[in-house]
């Protein structure tokens, strides 16, 4: 089997830098590849398109993929397994990476729960394959995880909230109402299957850093999105809630009165701040990292926004029962990063967001970013 990286493997000596994205056609890995190679990156990405078994048809990234190799000369595509050993470690061997973006996952807590072995292989032994060869082969690069707030479980449930009437705050003057920091515990709460197996793959990518002194930092992203998020049902919210709107299609609303609250940082600002990361990095460092005060919406503020915005009436159904392990309210405080990176600075806010999405779904929007 040839891989194209046999043919562009970086040579001792180049200067042209290489970067390696997992799940390098969805939301943050297709954000990533346009990223680094606009800048002039060399990108390999893997992608096997495990979303539409996931989520079904419409949510497949073949499209993007064709996109991106039809965009990128210097993109290279495998269609890859990240829980295939043989294939990770033959393009290790053959390649020579100064960074590695890691985004691909099962993404669903709800479609957790049907496979568990699945959801535990690709997000914990998945990026276990990838940090073995990560330090076998190219232990001088640096190792970027998209992990999730889902690590925290459903403590941020147990703050002391206060319902409003189009959202759920939590209270003035408590330690977190910027937003939750790297201080809340991981322990004694209810994850989700998912949730556990992110679990896993998080601590393993901070154990990578600190044990064998790599560079490694863990992304615990809020809600991650943007124009190219290929929102399901059961995984992006945001992106979901205006193709339904759009296109007259009923959104379900589970629990909590469709006032829970959720921070949305555009995909662009992620990429940015693995940027940040990459010319500046540390040795297993965890972030929290979304909209914080800056970018957050309830549901029930996000439809009438998306009503506004496309001119459109949404059909929504609602049932009483909520998500197990769904938040109510979260906010991410990224406080942290930017204390270590305060160049970084968000580009977008919740408005520009949503106009983005929305224009992706009438064909107007451009793959330019600011």
């Amino acid at each position: 089997m040839l891989f194209l990286s046999d043919r562009i493997s970086k040579p001792k000596g180049s200067k042209m830098k290489s970067v390696l994205v997992t799940g390098s056609a969805g939301l943050i890995g297709s954000e990533s590849v346009r990223f680094f190679a606009s800048k002039g990156f060399d990108v390999v990405g893997i992608d096997n398109d495990m979303r539409s078994y996931f989520f079904g048809k419409p949510a497949s990234t073949l499209p993007v993929r064709k996109q991106l190799e039809k965009e990128f000369g210097n993109y290279h595509h495998h269609e890859m397994d990240i829980r295939d050993q043989e294939s990770i470690g033959k393009l290790f061997r053959s390649s020579v990476f100064d960074l590695i973006i890691h985004t691909a996952a099962q993404p669903s807590h709800d479609w957790a729960a049907k496979e568990p072995f699945t959801d535990f292989g690709i997000n914990a032994q998945g990026t276990l394959n990838l940090l073995e060869n990560f330090r076998q082969h190219s232990p001088d690069a640096v190792f970027i995880f998209t992990s999730t707030n889902k690590v925290y479980g459903d403590l941020p449930n147990f703050l002391p909230l206060v319902e409003d009437e189009t959202r759920y705050e939590i209270e003035k003057g408590h330690k977190f109402e910027d937003g939750i920091d790297e201080s809340m515990s991981i322990d004694q709460s209810k994850h989700s299957i998912f949730g556990a197996s992110k679990v896993a793959a998080d601590i393993l990518v901070q154990e990578y850093g600190r044990y064998f002194d790599l560079k490694t930092s863990c992304f615990r992203g809020g809600c991650l999105t943007g124009p190219g998020h290929a929102g399901a049902e059961l995984h992006g919210f945001l992106a979901y809630l205006v193709h339904c709107i759009a296109h007259g299609e009923p959104y379900s609303i589970f629990g909590y009165k469709g006032k829970q609250v959720r921070d949305n940082i555009h995909s662009f600002d992620l990429v940015n701040a693995f940027y940040h990361v990459f010319k500046k990095p540390r040795m297993g460092e965890v972030y929290n990292m979304g909209g914080s005060r800056h970018s957050n919406i309830s549901m029930l503020e996000a439809i009438k926004k998306t009503e506004e915005l496309l001119g459109k009436k949404a059909v929504t159904l609602y049932t009483e029962k909520n998500r197990a392990g769904d938040h109510i309210w979260y906010i991410s405080g990224v406080g942290k990063f930017k204390s270590h990176y305060p160049d970084w600075d968000f580009t977008y806010d919740m408005d520009a967001i949503l106009q983005d999405i929305c224009d992706a779904q009438e064909g107007k929007y451009s793959e330019e970013h600011p």
